[in-house]
């Protein structure tokens, strides 16, 4: 299985090593094509690249997984962009959103057609939620 993990990049990195936690969790199911996310270099900036090449690879990426997973405690466009695209092409979409932050989802992801919603208050409770979704995504 082919799992592209999404988290905030620009919209702010405090969460990075949670994102971390997370694509290991994941990574027991597959292939996780966006580990990057979860790496402590990676600065609020992004990746040092063309924003074109981050764009279409990005899109590539998730046009060939078979599940996006994305943590979107912390707002980001680029998240709800993929999440939008990944919505539109038929792709099972699950969203974690931690509890406890102060912090409120914003109505179009958990209002939205094709997204499953999952609050977990840390990484450990993540692994029984995607052991329940990702499950039922096998082949």
């Amino acid at each position: 299985m082919k799992i592209y993990f999404a988290g905030s990049i620009r919209g702010g990195r405090e969460d990075w090593t949670l994102y971390r936690e997370i694509i290991n969790v994941l990574g027991d199911y597959g292939m996780v094509l966006t580990e990057h996310i979860g790496n402590s270099e990676l600065a609020v900036t992004g990746e040092d690249l063309e924003d074109k090449y981050i764009h279409d690879r990005d899109l590539s990426w998730l046009r060939t997984c078979d599940v996006l997973v994305a943590e979107v405690t912390t707002p980001s466009l680029g998240v709800g962009y993929e999440i939008g695209k990944a919505t539109e092409w038929g792709k099972p979409v699950l969203c974690l959103f931690r509890i406890g932050t102060g912090r409120s989802l914003s109505a179009m992801i958990a209002g939205g057609v094709g997204v499953t919603v999952r609050k977990y208050e840390d990484a450990a409770s993540v692994r029984a939620i995607a052991d329940e979704f990702l499950k039922g995504q096998e082949r």
